[in-house]
């Protein structure tokens, strides 16, 4: 007899050899799901992550620290990269996603309110939820981060 965890698992054996399923899943899910690498840069996000956060229009986000993709006004306002402005010591997703990395230890729905910028340049607080852990692929290690609006 299978347990509910086998049962589960099995649920997705159907999937597990299809990567344009598993894509159109992740382009699909309305949270904004995005992997770090250790210098705290976007490796890989899905459509959500722009559709919530990009501050230019049709900008590719790969390889930019979290800060500067998102939009955070005070990366923007301080004219510093990400990891560097007076705010980033306190920043409640930096330290998440810093603490998943070098402690292999998950963080669930921590809540931040901030400001960002749009690709208007337009200023507005933003209510987020998230969650990050550690990911391995190959010999890499990431930070999966899923990210949620919460306004």
């Amino acid at each position: 007899m299978k347990n509910n965890l086998t049962l589960a698992r099995d649920s997705f054996d159907f999937i597990k050899n299809s990567k344009d399923f598993l894509s159109l899943i992740l382009d699909n899910i309305t949270c904004a799901v995005f992997l770090l690498d250790k210098d705290f840069k976007l490796v890989a996000l899905n459509n959500s992550f722009k559709t919530i956060f990009s501050n230019k229009k049709d900008e590719n986000l790969i390889y930019m620290r979290c800060g500067e993709a998102i939009g955070c006004a005070y990366q923007i306002e301080e004219q510093k990269d990400c990891g560097d402005t007076s705010k980033c010591d306190l920043c409640e997703l930096r330290i998440a996603s810093l603490t998943s990395y070098a402690e292999n230890k998950a963080i669930y729905k921590n809540h931040i309110t901030r400001p960002f910028y749009d690709f208007k340049n337009h200023k507005t607080d933003k209510d987020l939820q998230f969650s990050t852990r550690l990911f391995h692929y190959n010999t890499e290690k990431y930070i999966i981060v899923i990210l949620e609006c919460k306004n």
